[in-house]
């Protein structure tokens, strides 16, 4: 997907690497639906991004209820953070919620600033 930052081929590699190791360890794939209506942005992106959601069925997407907003909000309050950040303070929340997990990122500045209070995210960039 265009949005993760790199070439595009080396970027494409490095995700399908990590969604393989994902599934040969059984965790979770989320990609919270906050970030799939920034990657919908019209034609020219959204079969893109179809294309690749559609291919890995192993893809779940997290639904911004209740919870989720309150703990978007806490991230964004504890780090001082606006609702510029919020699509990323997402992909927090649900690693948090998840219990830990790996976030993956073109770029890694904003997440790793909204995640560092949760040892058990990791931010890696592709």
């Amino acid at each position: 997907m265009s949005a993760l930052g790199g070439p595009k081929s080396k970027r494409k590699a490095e995700v399908r690497a990590a969604m393989v190791a994902a599934l040969r360890l059984n965790r979770e794939v989320v990609v919270p639906a906050v970030v799939l209506a920034e990657l919908f942005r019209g034609p020219r992106f959204n079969a893109v991004v179809d294309s690749c959601l559609a291919r890995e069925s192993a893809i779940d997407v997290a639904v911004t209820d209740r919870q989720m907003a309150k703990m978007v909000g806490g991230i964004l309050g504890a780090t001082s953070a606006n609702s510029r950040d919020l699509a990323d303070a997402h992909c927090v929340a649900v690693a948090v919620q998840a219990g830990g997990g790996v976030v993956l990122t073109g770029d890694d500045a904003d997440l790793q600033r909204l995640s560092a209070g949760y040892s058990n995210v990791v931010v890696t960039r592709v």
